[in-house]
């Protein structure tokens, strides 16, 4: 896999981000390479070897809410850095779309995988502490992260909002290192709890220490700031959680 990166001085997208300039200022648009197409990813650190946190966006592409959620978790003493799975410019508006990119990564599992390792490698190439880091991501990423679990990438943890559950034929937990922690809303009618009730047995059958918590009302896409499936009380709940989490894996 070969791997290359330009860091821009300019935000993901130009007028975008929602928070503070004094935290925007720190980020960083990525530019890289993995396996000769281009991606571009974003970079936020508040301190050299601050532990990192790996996010992987929703089927939306790396859009402003990811760069919101980095620069809140850079405020929280973390660096991130947001990968980017479509490719550099792809950031589809339509559904249709949507579907089509992140369905073409759902059948080609190895391809999902190389991306997501690539990302890791230019994290490590630009500063990021690969060695103290946890995957996470929103919906599409959700069971974007957990597929790179179950390949047995070493991290110290894998964190799923509200993201796709199911395990693909073939594969299983066995090779996991590090624990999963889920945030699942109960009213989400794209993943089901029998989904999320599969996925706890595969855990428990594999021996990954998990948690896995449910919000009662919550539908899919809970966390999503002022779209109408948002829900201010799970996700404020979640979030806290995470930050709980990420301190414990210290």
């Amino acid at each position: 896999m070969k791997i290359t990166a330009v860091l821009g001085t300019a935000a993901i997208l130009a007028g975008a981000l929602m928070a503070p300039a004094a935290v925007a200022d720190e980020g960083k648009a990525v530019r890289y390479t993995v396996d000769g197409a281009e991606y571009e990813g974003y970079y936020i650190s508040p301190a050299k070897d601050a532990p990192l946190v790996l996010m992987i966006h929703d089927w939306d592409g790396l859009t402003d809410y990811e760069v919101k959620r980095a620069q809140m978790l850079a405020d929280k003493g973390y660096a991130v850095f947001a990968a980017d799975l479509f490719g550099a410019g792809v950031r589809p508006e339509k559904v249709d779309d949507r579907r089509k990119l992140t369905g073409e990564l759902y059948q080609n599992r190895d391809k999902m995988r190389s991306l997501m390792q690539g990302a890791i490698a230019q994290a490590k190439q630009i500063g990021g502490n690969t060695s103290d880091a946890v995957a996470m991501g929103y919906c599409f990423g959700g069971a974007a992260v957990l597929e790179l679990a179950r390949s047995g990438t070493d991290m110290k943890g894998f964190v799923s909002f509200h993201g796709g559950l199911d395990t693909p034929e073939g594969q299983d937990y066995s090779k996991t290192k590090g624990n999963v922690l889920v945030f699942h809303g109960a009213a989400d009618t794209a993943v089901t709890m029998e989904e999320f009730v599969s996925l706890n047995k595969s855990l428990e059958s594999a021996g990954i220490e998990n948690e896995m918590i449910v919000y009662s009302g919550a539908p899919h896409a809970f966390t999503v700031f002022g779209s109408d499936r948002y829900r201010e009380d799970a996700d404020k709940k979640s979030w806290q959680r995470f930050l709980e989490y990420l301190s414990e894996q210290r």
